[in-house]
């Protein structure tokens, strides 16, 4: 009688512990999310967004962009500049736009090769101001890679991009320039101000 009545309480005891258990792994998921949403952290997508070349766009782009620290009381101004080293034709899609700093933005650059030869090209970036730079982070962009053009070819290219929360509060303005050059000739210095900073060098009479 004695050993059942132990018995009895053992189970009581491990279905107390299960219910415990159970219990605790259902309110796990809404406390993880609860503390992602207050922090802006999501672990899960870290790797995946220091990546490039991940195509983030679209609906896993906005996904993303909610597990992103937005500061919404500061509006930044981004300006998008293109300086072509080459026969080529290089622009933004748009000229500019706002966004508050820790959201996830996307801005198109358009580019063909207008030559009769096919070529290679590759572009730099710069930022003004210069205290910008390390605030400005890409997470797609075709800067990280080299292309390949057949003659005529057209390609557009997405920049993703968020602005680290951290950014100084005096700046409210930053220009993203890109400067386009042929893979095998001489690498130009990246523009050091705004758009425009970089000409084409002229062409001297009989070359």
């Amino acid at each position: 009688m004695g050993l059942r009545r132990e018995n009895l309480r053992m189970l009581g005891k491990l279905a107390v512990v299960a219910s415990g258990m159970f219990a605790f792994g259902y309110l796990l998921i809404p406390a993880y999310k609860a503390i992602c949403e207050a922090t802006g952290i999501n672990i899960l997508s870290l790797n995946e967004r220091q990546v490039p070349g991940n195509g983030v766009a679209g609906a896993e782009a906005r996904a993303l962009a909610k597990n992103t620290q937005v500061d919404t009381s500061r509006l930044i101004t981004v300006e998008f500049d293109a300086n072509a080293r080459g026969p080529w034709q290089f622009k933004p899609a748009q000229r500019t736009m706002q966004v508050h700093p820790g959201e996830m933005a996307t801005v198109l650059y358009e580019f063909q090769n207008v030559q009769d030869r096919r070529m290679s090209a590759q572009a730099i970036p710069s930022y003004a101001p210069r205290q910008a730079a390390p605030h400005f982070n890409k997470l797609e962009c075709f800067c990280f890679s080299q292309y390949t053009l057949d003659p005529g070819e057209k390609k557009e290219w997405p920049v993703v991009f968020v602005i680290d929360p951290r950014l100084p509060k005096d700046v409210t303005t930053i220009t993203l320039s890109y400067t386009f050059f042929e893979v095998g000739g001489k690498i130009p210095q990246a523009p050091e101000s705004t758009a425009g900073a970089v000409q084409a060098p002229a062409r001297e009479a009989g070359s």
